[in-house]
């Protein structure tokens, strides 16, 4: 088995529903990607990740570049482990309105332009294929995750803190929840 770290990536410098759809960290964030690297660099060589994988979202970058350049490695973008995608006919002011809404329910229920529930299941088979990597990613896409790990069907059932680290095992074909992260308060709700 191998070893896969799932993090939420660090505060951002706005949150969702501000003007800026593509933070990046503060100063804060930053902060917490350094302790997040320094966690992961603690780790026994056997369980150290030799990989980093980023949503494509620069909150997600600039959280998984200091373990990267710590790892002297390059940082992959995944849109796989990227944010819930948001119905096209909404706007990005509606979008704060319908996230609520969608943590209320379960992954089958959730309206849009998509299957959310096979979705999340796409981000746990794309988790499935790596090993020994760290994956930054978001709280809806790590609930995702998290739900399907725990056979349940709602969309919210884990509250990770930014820069939370989950630890999961995959042997290429399944994946288990080994221990979640920090959960804590969020802006989210």
């Amino acid at each position: 088995m191998s070893r896969l770290y799932l993090i939420r990536h660090g505060k951002p410098a706005s949150t969702w529903g501000e003007a800026d759809e593509d933070p990046g960290l503060d100063e804060a964030g930053r902060a917490q990607a350094e302790a997040a690297r320094d966690f992961l660099l603690s780790l026994p060589p056997a369980d150290r990740p030799s990989r980093v994988v980023s949503s494509p979202l620069r909150r997600c970058r600039e959280t998984a570049h200091p373990t990267a350049e710590a790892l002297g490695v390059d940082v992959e973008i995944d849109p796989s482990v990227g944010e819930i995608p948001t119905p096209k006919a909404l706007s990005a002011a509606e979008r704060p309105a319908w996230l609520r809404g969608v943590f209320q329910g379960r992954w089958k229920d959730v309206v849009g332009d998509l299957d959310y529930d096979a979705w999340r299941r796409e981000i746990v088979a794309s988790l499935q294929a790596r090993g020994d990597t760290a994956v930054f990613s978001h709280y809806v896409a790590i609930n995702a995750v998290m739900s399907q790990l725990e056979e349940d069907e709602r969309v919210l059932v884990f509250r990770p803190d930014h820069a939370s680290i989950s630890t999961l095992e995959t042997d290429g074909a399944s994946l288990t929840l080994v221990a979640k992260g920090r959960e804590a308060s969020t802006g989210v709700l």
